[in-house]
């Protein structure tokens, strides 16, 4: 039951660990479909534009600027719209080609881009730019981040209350154990055996439990993250994997958890002896 509590207790925090970087993950990936389009009046000159590209570029925040020509822009405009018979003849009465040039931005965060936007709002360069699109996700972030807020202190509030019913149990088992062998015990002070003498069989045993849950905990991770993988690569194109993420953590993750399991268990099981030590 101590190891079975144990491993229930790791597991929930490696739970939490898993939620906590595929939320990293999943904003990343919105984040990187996030940016500003900023469309320039047709006639705009050449030279003007590119003194807006380089007025944007200037900025720390910003991460990449693409200068779009008009010419690219009707072409784009007319891929997407080749199914639409009308449009094509719209633009065929037009004779010219009614697209400026298009400066798409991205910023580090979601939150700089109302910053150029409104560094783009001065009178020098007002006349030249003919709209703003902003295709901001903001929404999308924010709810992901609620939700991953949620969880994380879910699995928090389970990782607390199965530390907590680790620390009874082995409590109450080296107690339980030293309350059986209380004759023996008896007979090892009689003899003039030391209390770290005494100590160590049920020292030992907190280790190996640490050990067993750790090990049972990593093996059932990588099976459920075997599983998991396969949905997670058709969400993140990038080629994300949880399983890679552990292999490549693996000895900070097993070092940390079996040392903080193997404290727990021994601070318990010490603060269980103490008293039963006094016989």
């Amino acid at each position: 039951m101590t190891v079975f509590i144990l491993i229930l207790m790791l597991l929930s925090i490696n739970m939490l660990m898993a939620v906590d970087r595929l939320t990293q993950e999943s904003v990343a990936l919105v984040k990187d479909q996030i940016n500003v389009s900023i469309y320039v009046v047709p006639d705009a000159k050449e030279d003007d534009v590119k003194k807006v590209r380089d007025y944007i570029n200037s900025f720390p925040e910003v991460i990449n600027v693409d200068l779009i020509s008009k010419e690219k822009v009707l072409e784009s405009f007319q891929t997407r719209h080749e199914l639409s018979p009308e449009i094509a003849d719209a633009l065929k009465e037009l004779g010219e080609n009614p697209f400026g040039p298009t400066i798409v931005v991205k910023t580090r965060e979601p939150g700089d881009y109302k910053k150029i936007i409104g560094a783009l709002s001065v009178p020098e360069f007002d006349p030249m730019i003919e709209a703003k699109s902003f295709d901001g996700h903001e929404e999308a972030i924010t709810r992901l981040q609620n939700i991953t807020n949620r969880i994380e202190r879910m699995g928090l509030g389970l990782s607390v209350i199965f530390a907590i019913i680790s620390f009874l149990i082995i409590f109450h088992t080296i107690r339980v154990a030293i309350y059986t062998q209380r004759i023996e015990i008896s007979i090892k002070r009689l003899v003039g055996a030391s209390s770290w003498f005494i100590r160590g069989p049920y020292l030992v045993e907190s280790v190996i439990y640490s050990i067993v849950s750790v090990a049972v905990t990593f093996a059932l991770v990588f099976f459920a993250l075997r599983w998991i993988d396969p949905y997670l690569a058709v969400v993140f194109p990038n080629g994300f994997s949880l399983t890679n993420y552990y292999k490549s953590s693996i000895l900070f993750l097993v070092g940390t958890q079996l040392l903080a399991v193997v404290v727990m268990t021994v601070l318990t099981s010490m603060l269980a002896m103490r008293r039963q030590l006094k016989v």
